[in-house]
């Protein structure tokens, strides 16, 4: 089967530049269509979990959306977020990102490479007695982390700040596609939720990203191609690959 209409489960992307050469090349069309959003508990979600915001001197984030949702938060619940509150990051990037709600001080916003072990890292000895809040979302697990805290004595509590919430998808046909692009276990929930009766039939399923997998096999399907890796560094290269199967 010739590939000639493909789905990237996310919004179209500020650099079009790899799939525009693709269209070009193979002369494929390429559409982008989100699965899912990130949005913020409400303060009465938020409430359920019986978490006081101001019995911690540390927070820790892994997304942009999740500090958002903790300033938010934060004004709804009329907890003036103190200047001496110490901050630990995922990554620089994560980091970077508090600049839009207080100012960067690097005393007190420190960041990791990615891991969870490096987050630790961070916390060292030095800001071993801080009382930390593990930020996550409400359908994400916090098992790796929370193993890593407590192996290491530290004084912590999880909430959850945001959630996905599934996008209507129900005014697209999926069998007009021949290849579909999925990055995220809500991308499959949203998948489910919109067409219960789905059948793969002759779709191709690129799964790019490691969370992803498990996913796609308990909901049964069959995946064409598992991506990253070594040579498969982005979702332009995996469609790529399948392009040039067919030739």
């Amino acid at each position: 089967m010739n590939i000639k209409k493909i789905l990237v489960a996310q919004e179209k992307p500020v650099n079009m530049s790899p799939y525009t050469a693709l269209i070009e090349k193979y002369g494929v069309e390429i559409d982008f269509h989100r699965f899912f959003v990130i949005e913020p508990l409400t303060a009465r979600e938020f409430r359920a979990q019986r978490v006081n915001l101001p019995d911690f001197t540390a927070v820790t984030f892994s997304s942009r959306h999740a500090i958002d949702a903790y300033f938010k938060l934060s004004e709804e619940l009329r907890f003036k977020v103190p200047e001496t509150m110490k901050y630990f990051c995922t990554t620089e990037a994560v980091a970077m990102y508090l600049q839009k709600h207080i100012v960067y001080r690097k005393r007190k916003i420190f960041f990791g490479n990615g891991t969870a072990q490096s987050i630790i890292d961070a916390i060292g000895t030095k800001h071993k007695g801080e009382k930390f809040l593990i930020t996550t979302s409400d359908s994400s697990s916090s098992k790796v982390i929370t193993s890593l805290f407590k192996a290491n004595d530290l004084d912590y509590s999880v909430a959850a700040l945001v959630k996905p919430v599934c996008q209507d998808m129900r005014h697209l046909n999926l069998h007009d596609y021949d290849v579909i692009v999925l990055y995220n276990p809500n991308d499959v929930n949203s998948l489910q939720e919109n067409f219960p009766d789905f059948r793969q039939e002759d779709i191709r399923f690129i799964a790019y990203g490691r969370s992803i997998v498990k996913s796609m096999e308990e909901a049964g399907l069959t995946i064409e191609l598992s991506a990253p890796t070594a040579e498969i560094t982005s979702a332009a290269k995996a469609i790529e690959v399948c392009l040039k199967g067919q030739e």
